[in-house]
């Protein structure tokens, strides 16, 4: 983003010094550069950077929303109505399963760390989102909702999935066409042949800007890895699995029979798609994360059925496992700040050495007013009076939202510290102050470093960053500095002469013991 907003790279290729990024796509980091270059300068670039995606995550939430309320809207979906009336009115009713079903999103432990990162990975959440939300409201709005669609499918081709947008056109395209409960056979027909049309459509952008790329892995014939796989689908979910689960058992004459219920079929196709193409994926943790929104809103549909004691045994497990993470942060944030406890302080020490705690007042009071929402929460959801359909999911999303906010205000300078490469680049910066060179420079030739090393030292140290190249295609200019990965220093030779250069020392990062380099400066006659 940072290159593709200085110039200094081609915005239908994103490239960082000839390096093309792990997850290739073009909308996430156009998205990012708008961002850095429409910002004000007393706004950093990391920040501004980040804005767009902070906004994706809410249309995320908004489109979910929407989605689910209009599949809790259909005949279907509704509760069966009382012998003298009183049920809840339709519209009542799926507000407050779309309700549940945000809840339930909010809550899963796999949206916590991803959601908040400006990845590719994000934006394709946003837009199957997106398409989700466009699925369900066709009966509804059509026109609003084929919109949705179209931007959805667009949206995934150039964030670097479209062939899941494809797939994804298809097989909802199909689910219209055998629809026979929603909508009218010649609207279904229309429907098909829009989703067909765009999948077209989707494959000649595909195309014309060269996205095809084959990341499809073979099945695993190794249990180890299958065993990983379901550990990681197990807790990523989590809770939406088991409630999602029990939507399926207690709806399965709803899903099984030849009229099936759309506000069933449809999210179970999403998780079908998403979940099958994270099982042939080497990034099975961020597709997973494509399968949330269908994940929480099959979950959603589970709250008209859960019996009191089930309902119970979830509030207890999750005041006490979120409890307990909430008083764990802030005993290690008392030891970090006091020094006791001493154990806990010690082991910060240990895994983060050269970390220096800070105090800040702003932090501390967001912190602890999170605390005290959390204790009314608790007291509001255990006290004895009606609460709402939605009140078993209020405390797994209020939990895993305290505890997410306790460690981004507590514990962020800990974070930063683990996490940056901020505190890396100023101590080589220090190892290169006391050279005291004659002509100080701020170029800095590297060997070995990858894209997201070079980019913190050009962006956190100022430095210009010329790369060596081990097939001499590359004529850095000649810089006094040179850094050299560790396990690269026996073939620097291949690229430099090493009798014009002294070597300084090995600096490891003090977050990761296996990461270091070895500064160079070069030697004046």
């Amino acid at each position: 983003m940072l290159a593709l907003a200085q110039g200094a790279s081609d915005w239908f290729n994103p490239s960082v010094w000839g390096q093309v990024p792990e997850l290739d796509a073009l909308l996430p980091y156009w998205l990012g550069a708008w961002a850095i270059q429409m910002s004000p300068s007393w706004v950093s670039v990391g920040l501004a950077a980040r804005v767009p995606f902070a906004l994706l995550l809410g249309l995320t939430l908004a489109t979910t929303w929407h989605g689910v309320y209009y599949l809790a809207l259909s005949p279907q979906a509704q509760p069966v109505p009382f012998a003298f009336g009183g049920e809840a009115k339709p519209k009542d009713y799926a507000r407050t399963i779309a309700d549940g079903a945000v809840l339930a999103l909010i809550a899963c432990l796999g949206l916590t760390l991803l959601s908040h990162e400006a990845s590719p990975i994000l934006t394709q959440l946003a837009f199957v989102s997106c398409a989700f939300y466009g699925v369900a409201a066709l009966p509804y709005h059509p026109r609003y909702s084929l919109t949705a669609l179209s931007l959805g499918l667009i949206g995934l081709c150039l964030s670097g999935a479209p062939s899941f947008a494809m797939l994804m056109a298809t097989g909802s395209g199909f689910l219209c066409l055998l629809d026979r409960q929603s909508t009218s056979a010649k609207t279904g027909r229309q429907h098909a042949l829009w989703l067909l049309s765009m999948g077209i459509a989707v494959a000649a952008l595909a195309t014309v800007l060269d996205l095809w790329h084959w990341r499809l892995l073979p099945l695993h014939n190794d249990w180890q890895a299958w065993r990983s796989l379901l550990r990681l689908l197990a807790w990523f979910t989590w809770p939406a699995w088991p409630l999602a689960v029990w939507t399926l058992w207690r709806w399965r004459r709803q899903w099984t029979s030849l009229h099936w219920s759309r506000h069933l079929v449809l999210p179970m196709w999403f998780t079908a798609l998403t979940v099958g193409t994270a099982l042939l994926t080497h990034a099975s943790d961020q597709v997973l994360l494509l399968a949330l929104p269908a994940f929480a809103t099959l979950a959603a549909f589970a709250l008209p059925t859960l019996r009191r004691s089930v309902a119970a045994l979830i509030d207890w497990f999750t005041l006490l496992f979120f409890s307990g993470c909430a008083f764990i942060i802030w005993v290690i944030w008392i030891a970090m700040q006091t020094g006791w406890p001493a154990q806990p302080a010690a082991n910060v020490a240990r895994l983060a050495p050269g970390f220096v705690p800070s105090f800040g007042w702003f932090a501390f009071v967001v912190a602890l007013a999170a605390t005290a929402v959390w204790i009314w929460l608790v007291i509001w959801r255990t006290a004895k009076h009606r609460h709402a359909l939605w009140k078993s999911l209020v405390l797994p999303a209020g939990g895993t939202a305290l505890c997410w906010l306790l460690l981004l205000t507590l514990w962020l300078p800990l974070l930063d510290f683990a996490r940056s490469y901020k505190p890396w680049v100023q101590q080589i910066q220090t190892v290169m102050a006391q050279q005291q060179s004659p002509n100080p420079s701020d170029c800095l030739m590297t060997y070995g470093l990858d894209m997201g090393q070079m980019t913190a030292f050009h962006y956190h140290g100022g430095f210009d960053i010329q790369p060596l190249d081990a097939n001499h295609t590359r004529q850095p200019a000649a810089c006094e500095w040179l850094l050299v990965d560790n396990d690269l220093r026996p073939e620097l030779g291949t690229v430099v002469r090493p009798n014009e250069w002294t070597r300084v020392r090995t600096i490891r990062r003090p977050s990761d013991n296996d990461e270091d380099v070895t500064l160079y400066h070069r030697r004046h006659p």
